[in-house]
């Protein structure tokens, strides 16, 4: 995948046995993409967080246990919603693939 490693980024120096982590790549056409946003919103839709995507296309975020959902927007793309449960001492790893836009004339 481009030099990306599949799913989020590595886990050195992350306890996660203390936390709830969820994170993953974001990719178009099965390239990461470098310029998109992934936002957090708790189980009532309410925004919590939002992360920039690296230039890999790799997101994380520290929640708490439950249901969640990552919303991802990116230039010439349609926003994408993904349901997502965070565990503690568990990693949620998420591959979202944009779909592209077409352009108006």
């Amino acid at each position: 995948m481009c030099g990306a490693r599949r799913g989020g980024p590595g886990l050195d120096g992350v306890d996660v046995k203390n936390q709830a982590v969820i994170q993953g790549v974001v990719t178009r056409d099965g390239k990461p993409v470098s310029t998109a946003y992934v936002r957090l919103l708790d189980r009532t839709g309410e925004f919590t967080a939002e992360v920039p995507v690296s230039a890999t296309g790799q997101f994380r975020f520290y929640a708490g246990p439950g249901n969640w959902t990552l919303r991802t927007l990116a230039p010439r793309a349609s926003s994408v919603d993904r349901p997502v449960v965070a565990a503690i001492g568990s990693v949620a790893d998420v591959e979202i693939d944009l779909e592209q836009v077409a352009l108006s004339a």
